[in-house]
């Protein structure tokens, strides 16, 4: 039988007076946002608003000062050990630059996640990593280190261990830092497929303008001062409409924003 609180279309993610901050000091309040099913969801903002810290409270890393996450209508902050374990093995992270463990090579990486929370052979890992790998443009690359191989491939790398359990949702931080524009349009498009593909939710913390227009369904928009969600919606019609001057700054920096 259902659980008659859980709503029989939950959003993937839905954050409710989420307030997070470090020994006794705030860095956000009272956040409140859902991420639909399927979105590639953006949350932008200038360099210490809070982007980063937003995402360690959504995956787990740093416990909320007060406000509860649910994934698909399941109770994460405040859910037990057990609970909590299994909703990890609902969604991937790309953390910045890949953290891939430069003594093993990309299949070795990739397969890390697959070891701790399936019981696949050996074997049987060795050629889902395989797998993975392909999917994100790696094929001949397996048995490289992170230190052979580029910048991008290394963000390719941290997608596919991202990717390793057929996460519902994934998230990405700062995917397209450090890269030259060609590779991180390449990126986007990779990302784009993931969706497209696997219809994956995707949070990205981001303050790259080409990802921002080029990818995004939705996003919020952060503020330092604030200490919260100043905007919310399309990026290109935030750019248009907004009257905040933060928002319009950050949008057209430079007025290379491609507002059409």
């Amino acid at each position: 039988m259902s659980d008659p609180a859980i709503p029989a279309d939950p959003p993937a993610i839905e954050v409710s007076g989420l307030t997070c901050g470090y020994d006794g000091t705030t860095v956000l309040k009272n956040l409140s946002f859902s991420v639909k099913r399927g979105e590639v969801f953006f949350v932008i903002g200038g360099s210490g608003c809070g982007k980063s810290t937003l995402l360690r409270n959504l995956i787990g890393l740093h416990v909320p000062l007060a406000g509860t996450v649910r994934f698909l209508g399941q109770p994460f902050t405040h859910a037990d050990l057990a609970a909590r374990r299994a909703m990890l093995k609902t969604f991937g992270v790309l953390y910045q630059g890949g953290a891939l463990w430069s003594s093993l090579t990309l299949r070795q990486n990739v397969a890390l996640p697959l070891e701790e929370y399936t019981p696949l052979s050996p074997r049987e890992v060795g050629e889902l990593a395989t797998l993975k790998l392909a999917q994100v443009g790696l094929t001949g690359f397996e048995d490289y280190y992170p230190s052979e191989i580029s910048g991008g491939m290394k963000k390719r790398a941290g997608l596919a261990r991202a990717l390793a359990l057929d996460p519902s949702i994934v998230f990405l931080d700062e995917p397209s830092a450090g890269l030259d524009p060609v590779t991180s349009r390449k990126l986007d498009e990779l990302v784009l497929q993931v969706r497209e593909t696997f219809g994956t939710t995707l949070v990205v913390v981001s303050h790259e303008l080409a990802s921002i227009y080029g990818i995004a369904d939705r996003v919020i928009m952060l503020d330092r001062a604030e200490q919260g969600i100043i905007a919310e919606g399309l990026p290109r019609e935030l750019a248009e409409r907004s009257r905040d001057p933060r928002v319009i700054d950050f949008l057209h920096r430079g007025d290379r924003a491609p507002v059409k």
